[in-house]
């Protein structure tokens, strides 16, 4: 019988704010594999989500299969926006969600995460913003365009270059994407869609570059719709969910432990040979080029 032994591994989950998305459901399969779990939290959203966290508000979703709560080793603050402090502007740094945090742009948290506990072996990134996600591509601005492709793609980038140094060979770098990168999904707007395509791409080139350089695993799951904090903001969710169960091959709603499980194979010794790849977890939905509930083909 096959399982998934990650004990004694060591795992960074980029991007969890709460206990609702695909972040937490991976921290929850990996810790139940025996990974250690450690955490990055958007700055702004730090003192919110320790408070939470310490206040027994995650308690129900923490338990693991066993009954015990999923422990988090450390929580450390993060914006993904900046790789260096010098890169922060002024009025962030006078911002005060920002002005006693400290130490949170991606080169200091791999620093600080070497620091407490040396090496790591698994890298999540479950990071993604965009500021103008309700307007359509054509109505974006060239400052939202950029923000989008920053935070929820080049993070990516700057994860591996400065976490990869503290990485041992095996170890696996994973990041979520969606299928608008690769299908146009009306809606799902201002540049978030660019910055997913930039992420497949970039998955690709960072598995040669990465692999060569650090001996790492890059991979990228392309998951679909969730009813999240996130998946919110975007607006129309419901219908995403909905439009999903009526057309993908398997009809039923995802979940995200599904996610989270797809993710704790492909970060363990199990998919060693995998690399440079898309896994779609989806239901199947990107399989499909027609929508079956159309009109045009149920009249």
């Amino acid at each position: 019988m096959l399982t998934i032994n990650l004990k004694g591994k060591k795992a960074f989950i980029a991007g969890v704010g709460d206990d609702q998305g695909y972040g937490w459901a991976i921290a929850k399969e990996l810790a139940e594999a025996g990974a250690t779990i450690l955490i990055g939290t958007w700055t702004p959203m730090m003192k919110i989500f320790t408070m939470a966290l310490e206040s027994g508000k995650f308690d129900e979703s923490r338990k693991l299969s066993n009954g015990s709560l999923m422990e988090i080793a450390k929580v450390y603050p993060l914006d993904a926006a900046f790789d260096t402090p010098e890169d922060v502007p002024a009025d962030v740094l006078e911002n005060k969600r920002y002005k006693d945090a400290g130490g949170y742009t991606i080169s200091e948290v791999a620093k600080s995460v070497a620091n407490d506990y040396g090496k790591i072996d698994i890298l999540i990134h479950s990071l993604a913003n965009g500021s103008e996600v309700q307007k359509e591509l054509l109505d974006t601005s060239r400052k939202g365009y950029l923000g989008a492709i920053s935070a929820s793609a080049y993070s990516f980038v700057s994860l591996i270059k400065h976490f990869g140094p503290h990485m041992p060979a095996g170890s696996s770098a994973l990041s979520l994407t969606y299928l608008a990168g690769e299908r146009v999904v009306p809606g799902y707007g201002g540049g978030m869609s660019s910055a997913k395509a930039a992420l497949d791409s970039d998955t690709q080139v960072l598995a040669w570059e990465a692999g060569r350089r650090f001996g790492i695993r890059v991979n990228t799951i392309s998951a679909g719709p969730l009813r999240s904090r996130a998946a919110r903001a975007i607006g129309f969710i419901e219908r995403m969910i909905e439009y999903s169960k009526m057309n993908a091959p398997l009809k039923k709603e995802l979940e995200a432990a599904e996610i989270g499980a797809t993710a704790a194979f492909l970060v363990s010794p199990l998919a060693s040979a995998v690399t440079g790849t898309i896994v779609y977890v989806d239901n199947g939905l990107h399989a499909m080029g027609v929508a079956m509930d159309s009109p045009t083909l149920t009249q």
